[in-house]
Parts: structure tokens; sequence; C-alpha cells
């Protein structure tokens, strides 16, 4: 056995390993804190509703224009609301994808994000 190490991998490579990992592991991290504080809005029908949600899939703001609540189409405006929403939450999981992908140079890695 080669010492400090594995039979056939020098001590120091072991250790070179362990540190690129530790690296790219404190990147996943700062990436992953980025996009959880990052916020994404989508707007629908024509600017009528708007929604906002962070990048960890909260949503915090809906803006409707006064404009488009009619009491006689409620379902109109209920749809837009539910557009604008999972349009924004897309957004989100969409950057956050990207950003991982830029990150782990496109290897398929599941679970961690």
């Amino acid at each position: 056995m080669a010492k400090g190490g594995f039979p056939g991998m020098g001590g120091g490579n072991m250790n070179n390993l362990l540190k690129q990992a530790q690296k790219f592991q404190k990147q996943m991290e700062d990436m992953q804190k980025e996009a959880e504080n990052k916020e994404f809005t989508a707007t629908v029908g024509g600017g009528a509703v708007s929604a906002t949600a962070t990048g960890k899939k909260v949503l915090t703001a809906i803006n409707i224009k006064p404009e488009v609540v009619d009491p006689d189409d409620v379902e109109m405006l209920q749809d837009l609301i539910l557009t604008a929403c999972n349009e924004a939450l897309k957004k989100a999981d969409d950057e956050t994808s990207e950003e991982m992908k830029k990150l782990t140079g496109g290897m398929n890695l599941p679970g961690m994000f």
C-alpha cells in the first residue's frame, strides 16, 4: 500500500481530489444560497396579473390590475393568477437548473438540487 493512501495511488493525489471536492461543495452551497435569495417575476394577461417567487419557491407577491377584477368572470382571474404563479415558479426552477449545469459542467447529479 502506498504511504498515506490507497494501493496504486499516491497520497498527494487523494488529498488533491479531496480539496477539489470540498471546493466544488462550497461552490454549490454558494450557488444555492444565491438562487434562494433571488426573486423571479412572471406577468400574464398583458400585464393584468403578475406573481413573484423566490428561488426557494415561495410566492412573495401577487399584483392584480383593478380593471381585470370582473365579478362576473372570476374564473378568468383565477386562471391568470394560477398561470402567473406557475410561470414565476418555473422561472425559478429553470434558472436554478441552468446555474447548476454551469457548475457541474452538465453532469447529471441526482438529488443535488
